[in-house]
């Protein structure tokens, strides 16, 4: 029962429950920049390019044969670049947000007032205060 009970302690920390949270949102988060990638991005990028979808960019090892029954072994390079853009814009985006809640946190925390000065500081600026004017 001792296990179960740190086990719980551990999952319901403030801390583990947020990154769950952020898991979650991410993932939905994830598919909307796959289809901004796709569906806004790289159709302009291809009209620049003269047409060309970088998704179906690839080199090709080895043709498929479907009569031998054998399959391509292509290197699809396209799909790497639309991961990189995608991953550009989330990480763009993240920079964004954090920022923002970063610019927030400043806003919020207010300046500290000084301390009041204690006795032994009170006593020893007098002490300076009646030296300085003997000189």
């Amino acid at each position: 029962m001792a296990f179960v009970k740190e086990f719980k302690e551990f999952a319901m920390r403030g801390n583990v429950v947020d990154l769950a949270v952020g898991v979650v949102i991410g993932a939905a988060f994830g598919g909307i920049v796959t289809s901004l990638v796709k569906d806004v991005i790289m159709p302009p990028i291809g009209y620049i390019t003269g047409g060309v979808d970088f998704s179906d960019k690839k080199i090709v090892f080895k043709e498929a044969d479907p009569a031998h029954k054998v399959v391509e072994n292509a290197l699809h390079y396209g799909n790497f670049i639309n991961a990189i853009i995608q991953f550009l814009i989330i990480a763009f985006s993240i920079f964004l947000v954090v920022k923002a809640i970063n610019s927030l946190k400043k806003e919020e925390a207010a300046p500290a007032p000084d301390p009041e000065p204690t006795k032994e500081e009170l006593l020893l600026t007098e002490i300076r205060d009646l030296l300085a004017k003997g000189k």
